[in-house]
């Protein structure tokens, strides 16, 4: 798995949007089309700003959610938010293709949504880009320790139990594996243990069961203190 450092967190930002930009040119030339997946956090809404301003074939993307959390629209807390307000100059609205999580029947929204990933992406789908963070705990995406969902294996979308106050749902690892190109962003120097355990491969961890032989890693000099240069 290859690791860049930058600086800190903004040149994290602007870094990663250069690459998701230069995928989504090589996908588009290749397949006609660029599909994503993006999750939440501060990093990457910075990231999806300066995406923005990128050279991006925009009317052949579809962004799609990692995970999201189980709450009203609109709500802060969910990742919908802030991605529609990043990118609201950039996509139209069908272009980003939003986690169900207000269905009363979240089950039967889980199973949708995996349907609206075959429909976009291939049956089985394969996402051009997956990008990940990476929690203190060692969870990415919504697949949190001790959760049932990581042993999910025959579906690519599902629900987790109540993780920080929320129930959510998420991608699996069945889906998140089979993608072209992974991203990680990590910063903060809370993340230091985790990002040596990930790039260990320590399976012992969520974020360890994650390929990672196409996999890249950008991180801030406080994440990566550990990194050997």
């Amino acid at each position: 798995m290859k690791v860049e450092v930058f600086a800190d967190a903004d040149a994290v930002a602007q870094q990663s949007a250069a690459l998701i930009a230069a995928e989504a040119r090589v996908a588009v030339a290749a397949r006609g089309r660029f599909v994503a997946a993006v999750s939440g956090g501060h990093t990457p809404w910075a990231m999806l700003r300066a995406l923005s301003g990128e050279d991006v074939p925009w009317p052949k993307v579809y962004l799609t959610q990692v995970d999201e959390r189980v709450a009203p629209a609109g709500d802060s807390d969910r990742n919908l938010t802030h991605i529609r307000e990043s990118l609201t100059a950039a996509l139209r609205p069908e272009q980003i293709l939003a986690m169900p999580v207000e269905s009363p029947d979240l089950h039967a929204a889980a199973a949708q949504y995996a349907a609206m990933l075959r429909e976009i992406a291939g049956s089985p789908p394969v996402l051009d880009l997956v990008h990940l963070g990476l929690g203190p705990d060692g969870h990415t995406a919504s697949l949190v320790p001790g959760d049932r969902v990581l042993e999910v294996t025959d579906a690519d979308v599902a629900l987790t139990g109540i993780y920080q106050g929320r129930r959510r749902m998420t991608l699996t690892y069945p889906v998140i594996n089979r993608s072209r190109r992974i991203l990680w962003l990590v910063t903060g120097g809370e993340k230091v243990e985790m990002l040596g355990r990930l790039l260990k491969g320590d399976v012992s961890i969520p974020a360890g069961r994650v390929r990672q032989d196409q996999a890249v890693v950008f991180a801030d000099k406080a994440a990566a203190q550990q990194v050997a240069a």
